[in-house]
């Protein structure tokens, strides 16, 4: 199964390495050293799926390609190009679409492989790198750094959580902030404790610089 990880590594990077919104490959790969961190904490799941799942997580993402449906075609003809079972295949396409956020609107996750990842995943949506990545994403998608008046928008649709007029400072209030509440492992919230402490104490900071 070590050529499995190595070609999907080398198929992700490939795809992945110049992306400038903060889901590039160094992305990638520390949500995938995250995910296996809390699988030998938690000693849960299939560490196979963990590690793929975490791989191949954001392939498929509709903010990263032109349409929903063209990113689960991506991610259909790498699956069908390696060997691997059709239910593996299967599993591994339910963890990726069930672990991303929607505005609040997704379900529950629906096996502990996929709360691993999607733990991963919010991990490096929160604390130092967290701030990056908003920043990074913010301006590639030509949102301001922070309006006074924009509001904060507290409830939204996935297409409104999408497509909707914010600041990157909105958007820690919108999501960032929340992610800390809905970590699925006792790992994941432990570490997501400190992170979110730290980006408290950025916003902190933020507005008492911005209001001099």
């Amino acid at each position: 199964m070590q050529q499995l990880i190595i070609k999907t590594e080398q198929y992700v990077k490939q795809i992945m390495s110049f992306d400038p919104t903060g889901h590039d490959w160094f992305h990638v790969d520390r949500v995938r050293r995250l995910a296996l961190k809390i699988h030998e904490k938690e000693q849960i799941g299939d560490r196979l799926m963990i590690e793929l799942a975490a791989l191949l997580h954001d392939i498929p993402d509709e903010k990263l390609n032109p349409t929903k449906q063209a990113g689960e075609e991506k991610l259909d003809r790498f699956l069908q190009s390696v060997f691997l079972e059709e239910s593996r295949r299967n599993q591994l396409k339910e963890i990726i679409d069930s672990i991303s956020y929607k505005g609040g609107n997704n379900s529950a996750v629906t096996s502990v492989e996929a709360a691993i990842v999607q733990d991963a995943d919010r991990l490096d949506a929160l604390g130092a790198i967290g701030i990056a990545r908003t920043f990074a994403y913010g301006g590639k998608k030509g949102q301001p750094i922070y309006d006074p008046f924009v509001s904060v928008r507290e409830e939204m649709t996935y297409n409104e959580y999408r497509m909707g007029k914010t600041s990157s400072i909105n958007h820690f209030y919108e999501k960032l902030l929340k992610l800390k509440e809905i970590m699925n492992t006792n790992t994941g919230k432990e570490m997501a404790l400190r992170r979110h402490e730290y980006m408290a104490d950025f916003l902190e900071e933020f507005f008492e610089e911005w209001n001099g």
